[in-house]
C-alpha cells in the first residue's frame, strides 16, 4: 500500500486532472491525500473542489482532503468573522468570481454583506459542506500530513488549529526530526535553500517534507508517493515529469523502504 500526497492545488484544475492521471494508484489499497488549498488564484477553483469532493465521496477511506488556510478564509468570510479572503494577495476574488459570475468591488460594509449573500446563493451547498468537513491533519504508518506545519514540533493533536493552517516556522523547516511530516502552505522556493538543492523542486530537511512547489506560470503541481519517494509533477503547458528521489529521505522511511525491498 502506498500513500500519494498532493501539494497545494490553488484552482489549477487542468494540472490536477493531468497529475491524477499520472499516478499509478490502486484505488482499493492506496491512499490519496490533498494537503489543502484547493481554491483561489487559479482558473477553476470550483472544478477542483467538485472533483476532489466526488473522489472523496466515492472512496472516503482512501481519499482524504485536509483543510488549507484558503478554505478557512472562505469559511470565515461566509461566517462574517473575517474579510481577509478578499484581500488581493489571497486570490480569493478569483474564486468569488468563478462561483458567482460577479466582480469584486468593495466600497462599503453593505458591499461585503451583498457579496456574502451572492456567494452563499451561488456556491453549491455540498462544496461548502465539504470544506467544513475537511480535517486538520492525517496520520498513517509513513508520516504525518498537515497543511502548514506543526506547533513547536508537537504532534498535530497537540498543535493549535492556527499552527496547522498558518504556521511558517523556520525552526520547524530546518530542525524538525520527529515522525516524517509532509506539509504545503509555504511555497518551496521560499523555504531554506539547503533543503531544496537536488530535490526537484520539493523541500526535504531532516523529517520535514514540503510539497507546495509554487504558483508561478512555470511552477509544477506536485505529488509525492510514500514510502518509495516517487515524485510526479505536471506543468501548465501539459508537460509531465517523474523523478525517483533517492537522497535526503527521512531515516524512518528509509527503514520502511529496506523492509519492503524498495531501492
Amino acid at each position: 500500500m502506498k500513500t500519494f500526497v498532493v501539494g497545494d492545488v490553488h484552482g489549477r484544475c487542468a494540472q490536477l486532472l493531468n497529475l491524477l492521471d499520472m499516478l499509478p494508484r490502486d484505488a482499493d489499497s492506496d491512499t490519496l491525500i490533498f494537503l489543502g488549498d484547493l481554491i483561489d488564484r487559479g482558473a477553476d477553483a470550483p472544478g477542483c473542489v467538485e472533483h476532489v469532493l466526488k473522489m472523496s465521496h466515492d472512496n472516503p477511506e482512501r481519499v482524504i482532503c485536509l483543510r488549507g488556510n484558503h478554505e478557512q478564509m472562505l469559511i470565515d468570510f461566509l461566517d462574517g468573522t473575517s474579510n481577509m479572503w478578499l484581500t488581493p494577495v489571497t486570490g480569493g476574488e478569483r474564486t468569488f468570481e468563478q462561483y458567482t459570475g460577479l466582480h469584486v468591488r468593495v466600497d462599503s460594509e453593505k458591499d461585503l454583506e451583498d457579496m456574502r449573500h451572492a456567494l452563499d446563493d451561488s456556491m453549491p451547498p455540498e462544496h461548502l459542506e465539504f470544506m467544513q468537513s475537511t480535517r486538520y491533519y492525517h496520520e498513517d504508518e509513513y508520516a504525518i500530513y498537515v497543511h502548514a506545519g506543526l506547533d513547536e514540533g508537537k504532534h498535530p493533536s497537540e498543535s493549535s488549529e492556527m499552527s496547522l493552517l498558518w504556521t511558517r516556522d523556520m525552526d520547524f523547516y530546518k530542525n524538525y526530526r520527529g515522525k516524517p511530516c509532509v506539509f504545503g502552505h509555504t511555497p518551496t522556493p521560499l523555504l531554506p535553500l539547503r533543503g531544496r538543492l537536488g530535490r526537484h523542486g520539493i523541500y526535504i530537511s531532516n523529517s520535514a517534507v514540503g510539497l507546495d512547489t509554487g504558483y508561478q506560470h512555470s511552477s509544477p503541481l506536485s505529488c509525492l508517493s510514500l514510502p518509495d519517494f516517487s515524485l510526479y509533477q505536471t506543468f501548465v503547458d501539459g508537460r509531465e515529469e517523474t523523478h525517483q528521489i533517492t537522497s535526503f529521505i527521512p531515516e524512518a522511511l528509509k527503514q520502511m523502504q529496506r523492509k519492503a525491498g524498495i531501492g
